[in-house]
């Protein structure tokens, strides 16, 4: 007995040392990484109530005077142009145009008056609406000297927003000479 009292030391000792061994465990399973999510897009902002508030179309007048006479675009620079108001000599008239091919007519608003304004389809590469006013057209004033913006609006079509900048009372004024 004493002989296996002797041993019981190193048998505990083995014991324990075996209990201090962690226990291989199978790696768990490498779940693959979860999808990005794609973030619903953003509700178009809905406009202010007052068209006054509503923010300017994206973009700058530019204005020109070729051999055809003198002309204002207005756009983003390296893109087409969204509106273009210029002046017909023959007839002296101004044309205000917008890029489509729907030809119901232009609301045009401005802080001293509203006024809808018959249109037509514009011949060219690109479809374009026209609108024509008599040079002496007090709408054609209205337009250059509104507080902030003016506004072209046809049914079904996004308004465009446009800044009263200088552009416009130029080409105005050139075709009135």
């Amino acid at each position: 007995m004493t002989r296996y009292l002797s041993s019981l030391p190193l048998a505990l000792l083995v014991l324990a040392s075996t209990a201090c061994v962690p226990r291989a465990v199978p790696p768990a399973p490498v779940a693959p990484p979860p999808a990005p999510v794609t973030p619903a897009p953003a509700p178009a902002p809905t406009p202010a109530a007052d068209w006054q508030d509503w923010p300017w179309t994206p973009g700058a007048w530019r204005y020109v005077r070729d051999a055809a006479g003198p002309r204002a675009s207005y756009g983003v620079t390296g893109q087409p142009s969204v509106a273009e108001l210029r002046c017909e000599r023959g007839p002296r008239a101004v044309l205000l145009s917008r890029p489509g091919s729907n030809a119901s007519p232009f609301t045009i608003r401005t802080s001293a008056m509203t006024r809808s304004v018959a249109t037509q389809l514009g011949a060219g590469a690109v479809p374009q609406v026209v609108a024509r006013f008599a040079i002496d057209d007090r709408l054609l004033d209205a337009m250059a000297f509104t507080r902030g913006r003016f506004t072209v609006e046809q049914p079904g079509v996004t308004p465009l927003v446009l800044p009263p900048w200088a552009e416009v009372g130029r080409v105005i004024e050139d075709c009135r000479r």
